[in-house]
């Protein structure tokens, strides 16, 4: 299949995120979200982002240019027919994704294939709500989604071979490399990072040490880029904490209890950066 253009659902983090890896390789882009706002603060951030890399002599202006007229901001699932591929890139909720997917499901051409961008969520289950559970696949990027090159490639039970392949076809189209992962609570990356994190947040709990001198000591110790908690500010506490439940839900595993310091933060509305406060103020 020829993936000429992609909507995305959602102009958040990720959604904007997406849009943007893909403009810039030259594929067209329909970023729906809920309201005009929300769409124009995601075209408003690609934007920015795009503006940084003319500036560090990564883009060209005439390419920077052209990459935004490739994205089209739309409040209106209907523009989305055009497209061969529709990635879901919404909260990480399960009912809100459910929804979003059944909206989709009825109105998007029978051959349309359409991928979730979820980091735990049962990619089985998503595409059991779907009319085409076998042109459904995961395809989940890694925050901040220009700059990462890793894409998890998802295969639920019911995900064809062809599926399959055009997905990860386009993932390499954009730059990036992926690795294809059987159906699991937490795919490969997120099933051994969160729980680290987890582990990071009772080490602080316990006052085994600062977090500055716990993130230090990843960094240093481990050669990580960013420590554990840091990173969980970036990634939001709140987003950790549902991971970590998905966890214990699905493998019945005491090994998987959120740390309670990460449930009194999240209570708390300190969900990192996105909100001025987490392990860190910001």
């Amino acid at each position: 299949m020829n993936i000429t253009t992609v909507g995305v659902v959602g102009a958040g983090t990720m959604g904007n995120g997406i849009a943007q890896a893909c403009a810039v390789r030259g594929i067209n882009v329909v970023m729906v979200d809920i309201n005009e706002a929300a769409v124009q603060r995601g075209l408003a951030t690609v934007s920015g982002s795009l503006d940084r890399l003319v500036k560090k002599d990564k883009l060209s202006s005439a390419d920077k240019d052209a990459a935004v007229a490739r994205i089209q901001g739309s409040t209106s699932y209907d523009d989305l027919k055009r497209a061969q591929l529709v990635i879901e890139a919404a909260t990480e909720n399960e009912a809100l994704k459910i929804k979003i997917l059944g909206q989709l499901d009825a109105m998007l051409p029978a051959e349309t294939l359409v991928a979730t961008n979820t980091s735990s969520i049962s990619i089985t289950k998503l595409a059991a709500s779907t009319q085409r559970a076998d042109r459904f696949i995961g395809m989940h990027f890694f925050n901040p989604v220009p700059m990462m090159a890793l894409v998890e490639i998802i295969r639920g039970l019911q995900t064809s071979d062809a599926t399959h392949d055009a997905v990860k076809e386009l993932a390499t189209a954009l730059g990036k490399t992926p690795i294809t992962v059987n159906n699991a609570p937490g795919f490969v990356v997120n099933r051994i990072l969160v729980p680290m994190i987890n582990e990071a947040f009772f080490v602080l709990a316990e006052g085994l040490a600062s977090a500055e001198d716990i993130d230090a000591g990843m960094r240093l110790g481990c050669n990580h880029p960013i420590g554990p908690l840091a990173l969980a500010d970036m990634i939001g506490l709140d987003v950790c904490l549902a991971v970590m439940n998905v966890y214990v839900d699905e493998y019945a595993d005491s090994k998987y209890r959120p740390c309670p310091l990460l449930k009194e933060m999240v209570a708390a509305g300190w969900l990192g950066r996105k909100t001025g406060r987490g392990v860190y103020r910001y």
